[in-house]
């Protein structure tokens, strides 16, 4: 199982944390998602070759913006 990290930006409350969970737990190979939108961490882990753009466009359909770390 990998865990890949990201820095996101723009998110405030709950709301932005339930929607960056509920668009990047529809990447393929994404098994969690934990994201904190006080640290602006999210921590993907699941299947070894998880898509780092496709979880990166997911925050973006989120209306978020990520950067791998």
């Amino acid at each position: 199982m990998a865990t890949l990290e990201f820095q996101v930006t723009g998110m405030t409350c709950g709301h932005c944390e339930a929607s960056v969970r509920e668009e990047v737990s529809e990447v393929a190979g994404v098994e969690d998602v934990q994201v904190s939108s006080q640290t602006g961490a999210l921590a993907v882990s699941g299947a070894d070759d998880i898509n780092v753009d496709a979880v990166i466009a997911a925050v973006t359909e989120a209306g978020y913006q990520a950067v791998q770390n």
